[in-house]
């Protein structure tokens, strides 16, 4: 406690504020204490506790004081060596010139680099936008519908190719080049079994795609595809391998032989060029797996062979249409095991002929209704399918030997394919189109009977599930 005496402080460290008697060095008696009461008038008396220094708020300001003048430091430091030239931390960039790639010609002999090949053929690709109408809806007005697709430029007067499925059925095709000009298209001509068409426009002096061979093609060469995927991404690339160079797979019923890849395809590039790393075109983009089976894929990507269509490209454009198509001039459908038990056939796959075509190309042979046709050549026949995608093997005038299942025995014959008429192109066309909406049996229809009818006098129906060929 401390005691205000005249004017002096002292310490004590009693409660009551009394000191002791100072002691002397031979250690006397202590004084008699002062007591207040005798001191006079004082000031208050507070109780207080040592005091001590507190150093910890110290060091806190100094350690802080030391770190701002470090930062500056070094921060200092890291302008000086952006700024400066002999320091480490400075940041290197690049002064690299932009590469250009030179537009070259495809000559077939110069490979290229994928910026080359791009740039060599990225003027002959087109976009492809489509308007039609697809049936009609609860009021009875027809559903507009609207699609996009790819294509390129075969021929510099104005001559297009791209698949079927883009522009079929089409009010109005428009075409876009890269370059941002935009002409109306007219239909030529195309063939819904290899998926192909061509389309005119009015222009000259366009630039044409230089055509490879696709027999060349082996599995593991580098492939591009230029095209419009989504109808939006106009114009993109992209790279891959060749997967297989022979894969048969079947688009809506539809067989095909195809070259598989691992080039993103996407909807939309449908129509566009395959090409080979010298900028050849080598295949027309045409299909991609999604999904198989209930289960998602990737990189499977698909191009008709350049080599199987191009003699049909010239013929559209020459006269509308595949003039040297193969037709056998019957109309057909698939045996199965359930038709087999019920009327007694001993066979139960195949091609049942439901009906024969006077003069045609099968009738010449011999072949009757009721036959079931079961090999061609050395390919065996079990579906509608088979016989489809074994007629591509062929052309008009073409021979094959035919195996047939008639009345218990098996036969053979010997067909001379025909040529599809022109008339039968749109028929055949619509006749596909009508069996693929009934391809999946479901028992409560049975072809087989409308040939029982008529054969035994009960007349024929003629039911759409019944296909030319």
């Amino acid at each position: 406690m401390y005691n205000d005496e005249q004017n002096l402080y002292h310490y004590t460290y009693r409660k009551d504020g009394s000191e002791s008697a100072p002691r002397t060095e031979n250690h006397a008696a202590p004084q008699e204490p002062i007591h207040p009461q005798s001191a006079g008038p004082q000031g208050p008396v507070q109780e207080m506790k040592p005091v001590k220094k507190n150093r910890m708020g110290l060091k806190i300001t100094v350690l802080a004081l030391c770190c701002a003048l470090l930062g500056g430091g070094v921060g200092g430091g890291v302008v000086y060596g952006i700024s400066g030239s002999g320091s480490n931390s400075s940041i290197n960039v690049s002064n690299r010139a932009a590469t250009q790639v030179a537009i070259k010609t495809v000559d077939g002999k110069t490979e290229m680099t994928d910026a080359e090949v791009y740039a060599a053929n990225v003027n002959s690709v087109v976009s492809i936008n489509v308007t039609g109408t697809s049936g009609t809806n609860f009021f009875g007005q027809e559903v507009q519908t609207a699609s996009s697709g790819s294509g390129f430029v075969l021929t510099a007067d104005g001559y297009i190719v791209t698949n079927y499925h883009v522009v079929k059925d089409a009010n109005t095709v428009k075409v876009t080049m890269y370059n941002g000009d935009t002409y109306d298209a007219q239909y030529v001509g195309g063939d819904e079994d290899y998926d192909i068409a061509v389309i005119k426009v009015d222009a000259t002096d366009l630039q044409p795609v230089t055509l490879g061979d696709s027999d060349t093609l082996n599995v593991g060469d580098h492939v591009l595809a230029i095209g419009n995927p989504l109808g939006e991404l106009t114009f993109s690339m992209s790279e891959g391998i060749a997967s297989s160079v022979n894969r048969a797979i079947n688009v809506d019923g539809t067989p095909f032989n195809m070259i598989q890849v691992t080039a993103s395809i996407n909807p939309g590039n449908s129509g566009g060029p395959l090409l080979n790393s010298y900028g050849e075109v080598i295949g027309i983009v045409s299909a991609k797996y999604s999904s198989y089976a209930s289960e998602s894929v990737e990189g499977l990507g698909f191009a008709i062979p350049i080599n199987d269509v191009v003699a049909m490209i010239e013929d559209i454009m020459t006269n509308g249409y595949v003039t040297n198509k193969p037709y056998l001039a019957i109309t057909g459908g698939t045996m199965t095991s359930q038709m087999a038990a019920q009327y007694r056939y001993d066979v139960d796959s195949g091609v049942f002929v439901y009906s024969v075509e006077e003069g045609g190309a099968a009738d010449k042979a011999g072949l009757k209704m009721g036959d079931v046709i079961i090999k061609v050549d050395d390919t065996d026949i079990t579906s509608m399918e088979d016989l489809t995608a074994v007629k591509k093997q062929y052309s008009a005038g073409d021979t094959a030997t035919f195996t047939i299942y008639r009345e218990g025995q098996e036969t053979t014959v010997e067909v001379t394919w025909d040529s599809v008429p022109a008339d039968q192109q749109t028929n055949q066309q619509e006749a596909t189109s009508s069996s693929d909406q009934n391809s999946q049996y479901d028992g409560s229809y049975n072809p087989f009977e409308d040939f029982f009818r008529y054969f035994y006098g009960g007349g024929y129906s003629g039911s759409s599930a019944h296909e030319a060929a």
